[in-house]
Protein backbone atom coordinates (compact mmCIF):
# COMPACT_ATOMS: atom_id res chain seq x y z
CA UNK A 1 0.00 0.00 0.00
CA UNK A 2 2.69 2.59 0.96
CA UNK A 3 4.48 1.27 -2.21
CA UNK A 4 1.76 2.15 -3.95
CA UNK A 5 1.08 5.71 -2.61
CA UNK A 6 4.06 6.40 -3.54
CA UNK A 7 4.35 5.72 -6.79
CA UNK A 8 1.09 7.52 -7.09
CA UNK A 9 2.36 10.77 -5.64
CA UNK A 10 6.14 10.33 -7.53
CA UNK A 11 3.65 10.20 -10.96
CA UNK A 12 1.93 13.46 -9.97
CA UNK A 13 5.31 15.17 -8.80
CA UNK A 14 6.67 14.64 -12.07
CA UNK A 15 3.93 15.11 -14.67
CA UNK A 16 2.77 18.48 -14.22
CA UNK A 17 1.17 18.28 -18.22
CA UNK A 18 -1.67 16.15 -17.31
CA UNK A 19 -2.24 17.94 -13.93
CA UNK A 20 -2.88 21.28 -15.44
CA UNK A 21 -4.96 19.26 -18.18
CA UNK A 22 -7.50 17.68 -15.90
CA UNK A 23 -7.92 20.67 -13.72
CA UNK A 24 -8.57 22.43 -17.01
CA UNK A 25 -11.22 19.32 -17.60
CA UNK A 26 -12.40 19.91 -14.33
CA UNK A 27 -12.85 23.55 -14.32
CA UNK A 28 -15.05 23.10 -17.34
CA UNK A 29 -17.42 21.07 -15.99
CA UNK A 30 -17.83 22.68 -12.86
CA UNK A 31 -18.70 25.75 -14.75
CA UNK A 32 -21.48 23.93 -17.12
CA UNK A 33 -23.06 22.73 -13.31
CA UNK A 34 -22.52 26.25 -12.20
CA UNK A 35 -24.84 27.13 -15.00
CA UNK A 36 -27.55 24.84 -13.52
CA UNK A 37 -26.92 25.21 -10.11
CA UNK A 38 -28.84 28.68 -10.32
CA UNK A 39 -32.45 27.14 -10.22
CA UNK A 40 -31.72 24.22 -7.52
CA UNK A 41 -33.54 25.41 -4.77
CA UNK A 42 -37.09 26.84 -5.32
CA UNK A 43 -37.22 31.00 -5.22
CA UNK A 44 -33.89 30.95 -3.64
CA UNK A 45 -31.70 34.29 -4.59
CA UNK A 46 -28.91 34.21 -6.93
CA UNK A 47 -26.93 36.19 -4.45
CA UNK A 48 -26.82 33.80 -2.21
CA UNK A 49 -25.62 31.08 -4.11
CA UNK A 50 -23.02 33.34 -5.81
CA UNK A 51 -21.67 33.94 -2.49
CA UNK A 52 -21.39 30.51 -1.61
CA UNK A 53 -19.76 29.33 -4.73
CA UNK A 54 -17.26 32.10 -4.02
CA UNK A 55 -16.62 30.58 -0.28
CA UNK A 56 -15.75 27.40 -1.87
CA UNK A 57 -13.42 28.77 -4.14
CA UNK A 58 -11.42 30.92 -1.65
CA UNK A 59 -11.60 28.10 0.81
CA UNK A 60 -9.95 25.95 -1.86
CA UNK A 61 -7.42 28.73 -3.22
CA UNK A 62 -6.00 29.31 0.54
CA UNK A 63 -5.78 25.89 1.05
CA UNK A 64 -3.49 25.57 -2.02
CA UNK A 65 -1.59 28.57 -0.58
CA UNK A 66 -1.14 26.85 2.58
CA UNK A 67 -0.28 24.03 0.95
CA UNK A 68 3.22 25.53 -0.63
CA UNK A 69 1.41 26.11 -3.79
CA UNK A 70 0.96 22.35 -4.48
CA UNK A 71 -0.98 20.71 -7.37
CA UNK A 72 -1.75 17.69 -5.29
CA UNK A 73 -4.31 18.49 -2.70
CA UNK A 74 -6.06 21.36 -5.00
CA UNK A 75 -6.32 18.15 -7.73
CA UNK A 76 -7.73 15.97 -5.03
CA UNK A 77 -10.02 19.06 -3.59
CA UNK A 78 -10.94 19.08 -7.33
CA UNK A 79 -11.99 15.73 -7.77
CA UNK A 80 -14.02 15.58 -4.21
CA UNK A 81 -15.70 18.82 -5.72
CA UNK A 82 -16.64 17.45 -8.87
CA UNK A 83 -17.88 13.81 -7.35
CA UNK A 84 -20.20 15.61 -4.63
CA UNK A 85 -21.52 18.55 -7.01
CA UNK A 86 -22.76 15.61 -9.30
CA UNK A 87 -24.11 13.35 -6.63
CA UNK A 88 -25.85 16.66 -4.83
CA UNK A 89 -26.84 18.32 -8.20
CA UNK A 90 -28.58 14.61 -8.78
CA UNK A 91 -30.75 15.51 -4.89
CA UNK A 92 -29.44 11.58 -3.94
CA UNK A 93 -29.28 13.82 -0.33
CA UNK A 94 -32.86 14.59 -0.13
CA UNK A 95 -33.70 11.35 0.89
CA UNK A 96 -33.30 11.27 4.28
CA UNK A 97 -35.32 8.79 5.96
CA UNK A 98 -32.97 5.79 5.71
CA UNK A 99 -30.39 4.59 7.99
CA UNK A 100 -27.50 5.43 8.00
CA UNK A 101 -28.72 8.72 6.54
CA UNK A 102 -27.46 9.11 2.32
CA UNK A 103 -25.40 12.00 4.16
CA UNK A 104 -22.90 9.70 5.46
CA UNK A 105 -21.62 9.36 2.04
CA UNK A 106 -20.83 13.14 2.04
CA UNK A 107 -19.38 13.47 5.07
CA UNK A 108 -17.77 9.85 6.41
CA UNK A 109 -14.49 10.37 3.63
CA UNK A 110 -13.35 13.69 4.10
CA UNK A 111 -13.10 12.39 8.08
CA UNK A 112 -11.44 9.56 7.42
CA UNK A 113 -9.17 11.51 5.50
CA UNK A 114 -8.39 14.06 8.01
CA UNK A 115 -8.09 10.97 10.96
CA UNK A 116 -5.31 9.42 7.98
CA UNK A 117 -3.92 12.25 7.91
CA UNK A 118 -3.13 12.60 11.36
CA UNK A 119 -2.05 9.14 12.10
CA UNK A 120 0.34 8.13 9.25
CA UNK A 121 3.76 9.75 9.01
CA UNK A 122 3.21 10.67 5.40
CA UNK A 123 0.32 12.44 6.52
CA UNK A 124 2.01 13.92 9.44
CA UNK A 125 4.85 15.53 7.17
CA UNK A 126 1.83 17.05 5.11
CA UNK A 127 0.04 18.98 7.59
CA UNK A 128 3.33 19.62 9.55
CA UNK A 129 4.52 21.30 5.81
CA UNK A 130 1.07 23.40 5.72
CA UNK A 131 1.79 27.73 6.56
CA UNK A 132 0.53 28.31 9.89
CA UNK A 133 -0.04 31.87 8.32
CA UNK A 134 -1.89 30.82 5.62
CA UNK A 135 -4.11 28.43 7.86
CA UNK A 136 -5.28 31.00 10.28
CA UNK A 137 -5.74 34.00 6.95
CA UNK A 138 -8.35 30.87 5.38
CA UNK A 139 -10.34 30.44 9.20
CA UNK A 140 -11.87 34.03 7.38
CA UNK A 141 -14.13 32.01 4.90
CA UNK A 142 -16.46 31.37 7.91
CA UNK A 143 -17.52 35.51 7.90
CA UNK A 144 -19.08 34.80 4.42
CA UNK A 145 -20.66 31.18 5.32
CA UNK A 146 -22.06 33.20 8.37
CA UNK A 147 -23.94 35.57 6.16
CA UNK A 148 -24.86 32.52 3.92
CA UNK A 149 -26.44 31.02 6.29
CA UNK A 150 -28.32 34.10 7.78
CA UNK A 151 -29.28 34.15 3.68
CA UNK A 152 -30.46 30.83 4.41
CA UNK A 153 -32.24 31.57 7.09
CA UNK A 154 -34.55 34.40 5.80
CA UNK A 155 -35.25 31.91 2.61
CA UNK A 156 -36.62 29.34 5.09
CA UNK A 157 -34.09 26.46 4.38
CA UNK A 158 -32.00 26.63 7.34
CA UNK A 159 -33.16 27.08 11.25
CA UNK A 160 -32.56 30.31 13.00
CA UNK A 161 -30.39 28.55 15.62
CA UNK A 162 -27.81 27.87 13.01
CA UNK A 163 -27.15 31.20 12.42
CA UNK A 164 -25.42 34.11 14.78
CA UNK A 165 -29.06 35.36 15.94
CA UNK A 166 -28.94 31.64 17.44
CA UNK A 167 -27.08 29.05 18.68
CA UNK A 168 -24.19 29.80 15.87
CA UNK A 169 -21.41 31.72 17.36
CA UNK A 170 -18.91 30.64 14.55
CA UNK A 171 -19.02 34.18 13.04
CA UNK A 172 -16.32 35.46 15.77
CA UNK A 173 -13.63 33.14 13.95
CA UNK A 174 -14.55 34.63 10.73
CA UNK A 175 -14.10 37.99 11.98
CA UNK A 176 -10.75 37.51 14.44
CA UNK A 177 -8.85 35.31 12.23
CA UNK A 178 -7.29 38.14 9.72
CA UNK A 179 -6.33 40.11 13.01
CA UNK A 180 -4.78 36.75 14.64
CA UNK A 181 -2.80 36.45 11.52
CA UNK A 182 -1.64 39.63 10.76
CA UNK A 183 -0.49 40.00 13.79
CA UNK A 184 0.72 36.53 14.80
CA UNK A 185 2.68 36.15 11.77
CA UNK A 186 3.22 39.64 10.35
CA UNK A 187 3.97 41.88 13.48
CA UNK A 188 4.84 38.70 15.25
CA UNK A 189 3.34 40.73 18.77
CA UNK A 190 0.92 37.59 19.52
CA UNK A 191 2.60 34.77 20.82
CA UNK A 192 1.91 30.79 20.28
CA UNK A 193 -0.01 30.38 23.07
CA UNK A 194 -2.30 32.66 22.10
CA UNK A 195 -2.87 31.77 18.75
CA UNK A 196 -3.06 27.91 19.79
CA UNK A 197 -6.02 29.03 22.44
CA UNK A 198 -7.40 30.84 19.88
CA UNK A 199 -7.16 27.41 17.62
CA UNK A 200 -8.96 25.68 19.84
CA UNK A 201 -11.47 28.21 20.84
CA UNK A 202 -12.50 28.11 17.31
CA UNK A 203 -12.38 24.38 16.99
CA UNK A 204 -15.10 24.40 19.49
CA UNK A 205 -17.25 26.75 17.70
CA UNK A 206 -17.47 24.99 14.08
CA UNK A 207 -17.76 21.61 16.05
CA UNK A 208 -20.91 23.15 18.08
CA UNK A 209 -22.40 24.58 14.61
CA UNK A 210 -21.70 21.22 13.11
CA UNK A 211 -23.56 19.45 16.19
CA UNK A 212 -27.03 21.35 15.75
CA UNK A 213 -26.89 21.86 12.53
CA UNK A 214 -27.10 17.66 12.01
CA UNK A 215 -29.58 17.82 14.78
CA UNK A 216 -31.56 20.21 12.76
CA UNK A 217 -31.44 18.34 9.62
CA UNK A 218 -34.71 16.35 8.44
CA UNK A 219 -32.74 12.70 9.45
CA UNK A 220 -34.90 10.11 12.00
CA UNK A 221 -32.43 11.21 14.73
CA UNK A 222 -33.31 14.99 14.11
CA UNK A 223 -33.62 17.13 17.39
CA UNK A 224 -34.50 20.54 17.14
CA UNK A 225 -36.06 23.05 14.41
CA UNK A 226 -38.48 21.37 13.64
CA UNK A 227 -40.59 23.40 12.08
CA UNK A 228 -37.94 25.01 9.60
CA UNK A 229 -35.20 22.54 9.44
CA UNK A 230 -32.15 22.21 8.08
CA UNK A 231 -32.65 21.37 4.32
CA UNK A 232 -30.00 23.42 2.46
CA UNK A 233 -27.17 21.58 3.07
CA UNK A 234 -28.95 18.42 1.47
CA UNK A 235 -29.00 20.46 -2.10
CA UNK A 236 -26.20 21.29 -4.64
CA UNK A 237 -24.43 23.17 -4.14
CA UNK A 238 -24.76 24.39 -0.48
CA UNK A 239 -23.52 20.18 0.14
CA UNK A 240 -20.38 21.28 0.27
CA UNK A 241 -20.36 22.96 3.08
CA UNK A 242 -20.24 20.21 5.39
CA UNK A 243 -18.75 18.01 2.56
CA UNK A 244 -15.85 20.56 1.84
CA UNK A 245 -15.57 24.19 3.86
CA UNK A 246 -15.70 22.42 7.04
CA UNK A 247 -13.47 19.47 6.60
CA UNK A 248 -10.97 22.18 5.40
CA UNK A 249 -11.54 24.56 8.13
CA UNK A 250 -11.01 21.25 10.87
CA UNK A 251 -8.42 20.06 9.47
CA UNK A 252 -6.49 23.34 9.65
CA UNK A 253 -7.27 23.82 13.15
CA UNK A 254 -6.06 20.25 13.33
CA UNK A 255 -2.77 20.77 11.92
CA UNK A 256 -2.74 24.15 13.54
CA UNK A 257 -2.70 22.99 16.95
CA UNK A 258 -0.48 20.50 15.80
CA UNK A 259 2.01 22.52 14.84
CA UNK A 260 1.87 24.84 17.98
CA UNK A 261 1.75 22.01 20.39
CA UNK A 262 4.13 19.43 18.86
CA UNK A 263 6.76 21.14 16.59
CA UNK A 264 7.84 23.96 19.47
CA UNK A 265 10.92 24.22 17.55
CA UNK A 266 9.09 25.76 14.05
CA UNK A 267 9.30 29.51 14.11
CA UNK A 268 6.43 31.08 13.07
Amino acid sequence: MCALSASVIKFFETDSAFYQKSLNNINDSLIIFYSALLNMIENLPNSIVNIFILTTFLTAYLFFKASGNSYIPVFIMFIWLFIQSAVGHSEYYTVTNSMPPRFTLLVLPPLILIVMLFITKKGREFTDSLDLKMMTYLQTVRLPVEITLYMLFQSGYIPELMTFEGRNFDILAGLTAPFVAYFGFTKKVISRKVILIWNIICLGLVLNIVINAVLSAPFPFQKFAFDQPNVAVLYFPFVLLPGFIVPVVVLCHLASIRQLTVKNDKQI
